[in-house]
């Protein structure tokens, strides 16, 4: 590759990462992974993983990119969530906005070192939250005039090299460095008794907000294993990366009791070890299916968010009563993926795939700030290959499993979760364009 060549898309690449973090959240849900290809095949990707989004699913598959290549990829994500509550007369919907993020690679042979891939990316892998129709959840404050906010989202962006390395015709093994920039921002009325979810002792409310950012990192592995021509299967972990979180809260009513208003805070949340198995077979000429087996470790990161509050005020009156903590509790999932692939020609290729997705948090814990709905997903897409260009189209359908929860206070004025009928359905199209020198 010539120099110049080079120097060009290393530019593209570092552009194109910059402005990433400014598309970064998605609205309400996991993102559960990246690439419109592995998205259209149901994310059941980590046994196959030979394109760029590789660096998510399974890095060793990096070796399968044949000379220089960069990456641009898109999504939009359109979410559609209900709460109702009967006794409250509270029949809310989310806002439906457009939530763009996406993610750039580019990958190349290193030359030093024979069957060596390096390269760099950036990606948006996850975001949660939601942001609601205030004036439909007025009941919760009393039906008083004030209308208060619900709006949640925290999201990271990561970023970093990635490695493979081809040790012989049939195995790769990779890895990638996720250094993480997180942001996290929040509005909701809270109880002053309890400081947590209003209306629960008639007491009316006040409106609470936060912003906060912050830094981590962790790490992926992977390895690929061809075992034939017409079968691979790949192994991937991601370990744990917290992020330390730094910002400032607002509460008003601390002004009348003297104090500040205001009050910076640190908060750590980590994204949990995941571990993936998948298997990627060739029955026909033409034809790939794969399927995936992909477990998450909620339950040993997504205990309790603690809040350190700095102003003294702010912990003599929210840490006796807990109100500094938001238990999630939530536990380990399975996610069972299956995607196909057919080309019908050497310029087109459709797919589609399937995917449920459990829900990871307990009706303990759940809430209309932090959704958590078990999901089951129809992917579908197309893919367009000419000379160096690649273009492909996916369209993802999250069917959310509507969701009852009952009352469960974990304590006395402490309410975990917002009793109701929690719904949400998800619209996710994407598009990727690869070009390679």
């Amino acid at each position: 590759m010539k120099k110049t060549n080079f120097i060009r898309l290393v530019t593209i690449y570092t552009i194109l990462v910059l402005l990433l973090p400014t598309f970064s959240f998605a609205n309400g849900l996991n993102l559960n992974g990246l690439g419109s290809r592995a998205m259209s095949m149901g994310g059941a990707y980590v046994g196959l993983a030979n394109d760029y989004s590789a660096v998510y699913w399974n890095p060793a598959g990096l070796t399968q990119i044949q000379g220089t290549s960069i990456s641009i990829f898109a999504i939009d994500v359109i979410p559609m969530a209900t709460y109702k509550y009967s006794p409250y007369g509270v029949d809310a919907a989310t806002i439906n906005n457009n939530y763009f993020s996406g993610a750039t690679g580019i990958f190349f042979d290193a030359g030093f070192i024979p069957n060596l891939k390096i390269g760099l990316y950036g990606a948006v892998p996850s975001g949660l939250g939601a942001k609601w129709d205030d004036v439909e959840l007025r009941a919760f404050s009393g039906g008083a005039g004030t209308v208060y906010k619900w709006m949640s989202k925290i999201g990271v962006f990561h970023f970093g090299p990635a490695l493979a390395y081809q040790v012989n015709d049939k195995l790769s093994v990779g890895a990638t460095v996720n250094i993480s920039y997180g942001m996290m921002d929040m509005d909701r009325p809270v109880d002053m008794l309890s400081g947590m979810a209003p209306g629960n002792d008639g007491i009316v409310d006040t409106q609470y907000d936060e912003s906060s950012d912050g830094m981590g990192f962790g790490f992926t592995f992977g390895v690929l294993y061809k075992a034939s021509d017409k079968v691979s299967m790949g192994v991937t972990m991601k370990t744990k990366n917290t992020v330390a979180f730094s910002g400032t809260a607002n509460n008003p009513t601390f002004g009348l009791m003297g104090a500040s208003t205001k009050s910076d805070f640190d908060r750590d949340i980590t994204w949990p070890i995941w571990i993936a198995g998948g298997v990627a077979v060739n029955p026909i000429p033409k034809l790939t299916l794969t399927a995936d087996a992909q477990w998450t470790q909620w339950s040993a990161t997504q205990d309790v968010l603690i809040t350190e509050y700095e102003d003294a005020a702010w912990k003599g009156a929210m840490e006796p009563v807990g109100a500094h903590k938001m238990n999630l509790q939530w536990e380990d999932r399975v996610q069972i993926r299956f995607g196909a692939e057919y080309l019908i020609s050497e310029l087109i290729a459709l797919r589609a795939g399937y995917y449920n997705d459990p829900a990871p948090a307990p009706d303990e814990t759940t809430n209309i700030l932090m959704p958590s709905i078990t999901n089951n997903v129809i992917t579908f897409g197309i893919g367009f290959a000419k000379g160096p260009l690649g273009l492909d189209v996916s369209f993802e359908y999250q069917f959310g499993t509507e969701r009852e929860i009952n009352p469960f206070p974990s304590a006395p004025n402490l309410p975990q979760n917002m009793p109701g009928m929690h719904g949400m359905d998800t619209i996710i199209p994407t598009l990727a364009l690869t070009y390679n020198l």
